[in-house]
């Protein structure tokens, strides 16, 4: 008997489009692994299991609506949602109750989607963990700040659920649970509706277990293909390997990997080079960094001047530290941004994909941080598409992988490109 809990996004749609199963068994299975698992995991914010069953019930007597028909969705606390509350993290927000659903929700709903309920972030997405534990290992953190949403796909309470990355709040977490993590293109996805952090660099992004769920996932958000065609055998995919000026700081264990990742697409078939970064790529993580405190701070002043007593010293922290940035500073960091931006279309003319970490190494232990975002502060600023491929494990059992980013807006190539270097990795 078919685990219904283990379906990917497509699978799951395909088996109740076809009469297999129904949208009810499928969420019921995974509301009965939600319940034998939360204790322990703590993915979720906010569920209403007779609410699930409802949404489910109508759906399957009703019309087809779309891709999504029946497949049970995980929505970041970030995430406005009509009928559900947000609190984006924070006690500020506790009970509200927004008056409509972020787009991203909205699509999905349209397409057929359940939403199965509100799933655990930081504090406004920031450092500030939630409750939720590695379902990996429940001694070591998720990673965040998309914490909820990656511990629910990785433990099959889920086959999809929604995150978003202002530094590495998708890429972190997918690389410590051990699942496939996507971060769109900045600007790829409507954004109306998550709850900023900081501008510039936020992005939208998801979870799943399947690399072909993705465009499928994509085709709602923006109507992109759902079934682009595989590369072919006769076209070599050109790798670009980027250690970056971090490359010391990586744990052994991500050094071999990503080492070993370019040495078996090389072994497959691919062109591996290390390509020249632009003028100022080893400081984009300060630089980052930088962008970020100072738009927090611009952006969260009425919660710091009125509520600061409901907020960490974390946050606290680096509102202050941005309230402290000169804007001369700030416009200078994004002015380099800019440069080093324009700089990788050079970069793009000779390599289809860059390969580089996706964490510092394994999901620390201890559930009251989120780990080092160090290696996608770069990617996010440049704004390019990113995933997570979950390659390999550390010493302690636990994952590593790889990042892979591609051309701005040419998301669902990075991940046709993604699943030839799959293929060729596992």
């Amino acid at each position: 008997m078919v685990n219904l809990t283990h379906l990917s996004v497509r699978e799951a749609a395909d088996d109740i489009a076809s009469g297999e199963t129904s949208a009810q068994e499928l969420v019921q299975e995974c509301l009965d692994w939600i319940y034998a698992r939360e204790d322990e995991v703590g993915a979720f914010e906010y569920l209403d299991p007779d609410y699930v069953i409802e949404q489910a019930r109508q759906l399957d007597n009703g019309p087809r609506l779309g891709p999504l028909h029946g497949v049970p969705v995980g929505i970041k606390d970030t995430y406005d949602t009509a009928d559900m509350p947000t609190a984006y993290g924070s006690t500020i927000y506790e009970g509200n109750r927004p008056g409509a659903d972020a787009s991203a929700v909205a699509l999905c709903r349209a397409a057929g989607a359940v939403i199965v309920g509100k799933t655990v972030t930081t504090e406004f997405a920031y450092w500030s963990p939630g409750k939720t534990r590695n379902p990996r290992n429940p001694d070591h953190t998720p990673g965040g700040s998309s914490s909820g949403s990656a511990a629910a796909v990785a433990d099959n309470m889920l086959p999809l659920a929604f995150g978003s990355q202002t530094a590495a709040s998708v890429i972190r977490p997918a690389a410590f649970c051990g699942v496939y993590g996507y971060k769109v293109t900045r600007g790829g996805f409507d954004p109306r509706g998550l709850n900023p952090l900081a501008p510039t660099l936020d992005s939208p992004g998801f979870f799943t277990r399947s690399l072909g769920d993705i465009p499928l996932v994509r085709s709602v958000l923006v109507n992109d293909d759902p079934d682009p065609e595989p590369r072919g055998d006769n076209s070599p995919l050109r790798v670009g390997l980027v250690r970056t000026a971090h490359w010391d700081e990586a744990e052994a264990a991500t050094r071999d990997v990503v080492e070993d990742s370019a040495n078996r697409l090389a072994d497959g078939g691919a062109i591996v080079t290390e390509p020249e970064m632009p003028d100022g790529f080893q400081y984009l993580s300060e630089t980052q960094n930088t962008i970020m405190a100072f738009e927090i701070a611009r952006g969260f002043a009425w919660e710091y001047v009125n509520h600061r007593d409901k907020l960490s010293e974390t946050f606290c922290e680096i509102v202050e530290t941005g309230l402290s940035t000169l804007y001369d500073d700030y416009i200078s960091a994004i002015a380099l941004a800019d440069r080093c931006r324009a700089g990788f279309a050079g970069v793009f003319e000779d390599v289809d994909v860059l390969l580089a970490p996706s964490t510092v190494g394994e999901a620390p232990a201890g559930i009251n941080a989120t780990g080092n975002p160090l290696f996608s502060r770069m990617w996010t600023l440049m704004h390019m598409p990113s995933l997570h491929l979950p390659t390999g494990s550390g010493p302690n059992g636990l994952p590593v992988g790889v990042q892979v980013m591609g051309r701005h807006h040419a998301d669902n190539q990075l991940v046709v490109d993604g699943q030839w270097m799959w293929d060729r990795l596992v």
